[in-house]
């Protein structure tokens, strides 16, 4: 029965989508010619229009079962698809224009196309958004939950049950649990690991979580052969779950299957140049706009106290490969440049340096570093050699961070760990950061490094 209702809510959150585009298609017409029809004329059949809108709608809705609109949302969070929904319905905007230059109907207007893209895009993905609230507040109260029973009773069996408690959302009920070991904590006990087979054979579930403990692994094959015989969905927590990435990547070679924990998100040639083009718009615009600003801090360091404009301190980078990053000279040159540690009551800034400090206005040179392809607008903040020499050998997974480009701002500063704050901490952060990437996580972060984590702590 559960089967079937989802693959209805699925039909129905399809169809509404391609009627929301079609609605989105006929009212993008009459902006255009009502509203904006005398910016130039346009001779274009009314039937020509009504096949493209149709055809445009089914390509769009494609695209959005492509993009993995319609997989299951349960454990997604509110507007997690709003990204792909208006790069599915892009990339259907260009194909929609391919199409008129290559079959030369040269009429349609472009405009049209656009304010297209931009309504269905917007209306598809407030659809989603009000359809996954309404779904969590329904699971909340009660309705549209899915069954599963546990297998395990250690550490990895606490915590699902605690991440399930902790987010109702979900709409998950552990139903019970199979231990060796009963554990009250759990919940309630359906018995040993042999009596799976008669439990499973006279109650159905949604599905079966499997949380053996290193040390149970023995019992792996008799779960497995138990949960296939009564034909229940299997879902798997490695023993190893607190070392493994959130999205791993898999390789084989033979029968033996490689999990590479180390992955990322932007390990992904596309996520990559997606992240790289990001980096070089957003830099070059800063660069543009805040030139007039730029220089009036360069005047101002200049004037304050004797030595260079621009600061260059050597940093170590992705791959750990040093870089010279640039900054504007905020304090003395005293020779400690290489080793000493920036405080929040530092006597070797200027007044001048504690100003521009205080708003970050002497990050700013690193944006070309940013376009040289050094650093990023978002990532782990880059450390001088020293430090990361010490680092290494005291911080299990420091190096993780030299993964990927070290930012200008990061998940870490934002949430105020910078300056003379936990490394410890920081790591975690920038960890949580690179497994977790979406070009979406970056713009959350520059929104909140703009209103309030500019401001710096030190005085």
């Amino acid at each position: 029965m559960l089967q079937r209702n989802q693959a209805g809510l699925k039909l129905i959150n399809i169809l509404s989508d391609l009627l929301i585009i079609l609605l989105s298609c006929f009212f993008a017409w009459r902006i255009r010619f009502d509203v904006l029809d005398g910016i130039n004329n346009v001779n274009i059949s009314d039937l020509t229009l009504v096949l493209l809108t149709i055809l445009f709608s089914l390509v769009n809705t494609v695209l959005l079962w492509e993009f993995n609109i319609y997989s299951p949302q349960r454990l997604r969070k509110a507007g997690a698809n709003t990204l792909r929904i208006f790069l599915a319905n892009g990339i259907c905007a260009l194909l929609l224009m391919t199409l008129l230059f290559l079959f030369k109907i040269m009429d349609m207007p472009r405009l049209l196309i656009g304010i297209s893209w931009l309504v269905s895009s917007a209306l598809v993905s407030v659809k989603h958004m009000l359809l996954h609230l309404l779904l969590h507040r329904m699971r909340k109260k009660g309705y549209n939950l899915r069954h599963y029973v546990l297998v395990g009773n250690g550490h990895l069996a606490h915590q699902y049950v605690e991440n399930v408690r902790n987010n109702p959302f979900t709409g998950i009920c552990v139903d019970g649990y199979f231990s060796a070991v009963e554990k009250p904590e759990l919940g309630k006990c359906l018995g040993r690991y042999e009596d799976m087979e008669s439990v499973l054979a006279n109650t159905r579930y949604d599905g079966l979580v499997i949380a053996l403990e290193s040390h149970e692994v023995r019992f792996m094959v008799d779960v497995l052969r138990v949960a296939d015989k009564e034909g229940i969905p299997v879902e798997l927590i490695p023993f190893f779950n607190d070392y493994y990435p959130s999205f791993p990547t898999f390789e084989k070679i033979g029968s033996s299957r490689l999990i590479d924990l180390r992955a990322t998100p932007l390990n992904r040639a596309e996520n990559a140049v997606l992240k790289r083009g990001f980096d070089v718009v957003f830099s070059f615009l800063v660069l543009a706009l805040l030139s007039p600003l730029m220089l009036a801090v360069a005047i101002g360091v200049k004037i304050s106290s004797p030595g260079p404009v621009i600061f260059r301190q050597e940093r170590i980078g992705r791959d750990r490969k040093p870089f010279i990053m640039y900054k504007f000279r905020s304090m003395r040159m005293t020779g400690t440049e290489n080793t000493a540690w920036s405080r929040a009551e530092d006597p070797r800034r200027t007044k001048f340096g504690s100003f521009i400090r205080k708003f970050s206005l002497d990050e700013l040179p690193q944006f070309w570093n940013v376009l040289k392809g050094d650093m990023s607008v978002i990532g782990p903040r880059p450390e001088i050699p020293f430090h990361v020499n010490h680092f290494k050998k005291e911080i299990p997974r420091y190096l993780v961070r030299q993964q990927v480009r070290p930012g200008i701002t990061g998940w870490a500063q934002v949430n105020g760990l910078r300056g003379d704050t936990s490394i410890e901490d920081r790591v975690r952060y920038d960890i949580e950061y690179i497994e977790n990437w979406t070009i979406g996580f970056d713009i959350r972060i520059i929104f909140r490094t703009l209103f309030g984590a500019m401001m710096n702590n030190e005085r």
